[in-house]
């Protein structure tokens, strides 16, 4: 099997698993925002923010270092896995304690104290799944990786939807979360040790130590990234309320679905091109390209037909309750473009070993956005926080590309004219539904339509991505 089918047999897997946690997590977005309440919901988008940026002390960056180096070298993995499984226990516990403390001196409530201390426990049990994840996509086996996820995602839905049959309120919903968590991370771990590698136990101090400072510029780096696109959500909570951070919060689990596809592609591609940067740099290059293409393809007339239907997808998913989150959804829909762009230059930053420079460009950016929210959310709350977040991936994205040309990675100027395509025929798909005004799901097939239809007529698809399509169905 070539490396595109190769790719492209992990893509469908992981593909086939994220459709499954797409639907089930856009019904149980609904589910929890009408469950919840404006209010409550709120406290969940802090919860999980909170502890989302406080989970990288569970790993330390370990676990993108260890893909990156047993993708490279399959014979070190028992070692790696056998100290980074214990090493990350010790590190959740203090995590743990350093959550309480940060908690009491903000001063939450005792109830979301408690909320947020469940969500902080249910994220050691992912970031193990997520350790066990990276083993998969080095050894590039992805169907454990989407069989996992599917069992994670069903049993978080059954679980919540118990919950909320039951009446155990927002209790009920983190404890669905952690033990959707703990079943998928037994098969997950069950899988590893029968069908790829088993870990080698031991807490060999040295290299521990070893690991973890090589690992500390992707540790610093997810720290940044995630204090970064999780902020605004806890500033929201301290400086607004409840409801600002509901209507947020609501918007921005819409958004977080759009962006499950570029982590798919991430997860696959990550490995690949970390071995292309030993093999064969010019092919690094040729990745990086095909993936904004590819990524720009689908999410730029995505955003624009969201720009379109935002009033009527609000009211269809959340209800009227939530009909404030419209005007944040035209804003944040953007936030998925520019990040679908970031993405794809991490990934050839980082497999191209320049992760500092990864690093220094999410402080600068993280840096930014806090400074520019502390203005914008006292004076247009969610809308202010939707602007910054839109503002700060325009930051991302220049000081990326301005590091990529100085490495000397200039892409083809073809991706120039093929993005110019791109955004010419989306422009026109926007133009035609503002002026057919259709309903919501007759635009749905009809865009398609003309959005493929454009695309075949500005000639996108070049020989270079018939080639692709070849070799993905064996026909090369």
């Amino acid at each position: 099997m070539n490396q595109v089918q190769t790719i492209f047999k992990n893509m469908s897997w992981l593909l086939a698993s994220q459709i499954i946690a797409s639907v089930f997590a856009f019904i149980w977005t609904i589910l929890l925002a009408r469950y919840l309440g404006v209010n409550d919901y709120g406290i969940l988008g802090f919860a999980i923010s909170l502890t989302g940026i406080l989970n990288i002390m569970d790993d330390l960056g370990i676990g993108t270092h260890i893909v990156r180096h047993i993708a490279t070298d399959y014979d070190s993995a028992p070692k790696y896995l056998g100290n980074a499984l214990p090493l990350k226990l010790i590190f959740a516990s203090f995590k743990i304690i350093i959550t309480i403390i940060l908690l009491i001196i903000m001063g939450v409530t005792k109830f979301t104290l408690t909320i947020t201390l469940l969500f902080s426990i249910e994220l050691t049990f992912k970031s193990y799944i997520g350790l066990l994840n990276g083993s998969f996509q080095a050894f590039e086996e992805g169907k454990y990786q989407g069989i996992g996820n599917t069992i994670m995602n069903t049993t978080t839905l059954l679980f919540i939807l118990i919950s909320i049959y039951t009446d155990l309120e927002l209790i009920g919903v983190a404890f669905s979360y952690i033990l959707a968590n703990i079943i998928a991370l037994t098969y997950e771990y069950h899988v590893l040790n029968k069908h790829v590698v088993k870990p080698k136990y031991e807490l060999d101090l040295e290299f521990c130590k070893k690991i973890t400072l090589l690992s500390l510029p992707f540790a610093a780096t997810a720290i940044l990234y995630t204090l970064y696109y999780s902020i605004d959500v806890v500033m929201l909570g301290i400086m607004v309320g409840d409801y600002a951070t509901g209507i947020y919060n609501a918007t921005y689990k819409l958004i977080s679905v759009l962006t499950l596809f570029y982590g798919i592609y991430t997860a696959v591609i990550f490995p690949v091109m970390s071995r292309y940067f030993v093999d064969d740099e010019s092919m690094l290059l040729v990745s990086f390209e095909k993936s904004i293409k590819y990524l720009m393809m689908i999410i730029i007339p995505i955003a624009v037909a969201t720009v379109c239907y935002s009033a009527d997808i609000i009211q269809l998913i959340y209800g009227h309750e939530y009909d404030a989150a419209s005007s944040v959804l035209i804003i944040l829909i953007w936030t998925v473009c520019l990040l679908f762009i970031s993405g794809a230059a991490n990934t050839l930053l980082n497999a191209s070993h320049k992760e500092i420079s990864v690093t220094k460009i999410y402080a600068a950016a993280a840096i930014f956005n806090i400074i520019l929210n502390f203005f914008m959310i006292p004076h247009f709350s969610y809308n202010g926080a939707a602007i910054t977040t839109v503002l700060s991936d325009v930051l991302i994205v220049t000081l990326q590309c301005y590091v990529i040309y100085r490495l000397g990675h200039r892409p083809n100027k073809k991706l120039y004219f093929d993005l110019t395509k791109i955004t010419i025929g989306s422009g026109i798909l926007g133009i035609a539904l503002y002026l057919l005004k259709l309903n919501m799901w007759v635009a749905l097939p009809v865009g398609i339509i003309i959005y493929f239809a454009i695309m075949y007529l500005l000639r996108v698809f070049d020989d270079d991505d018939k080639y692709v399509i070849k070799e993905i169905l064996g026909k090369n």
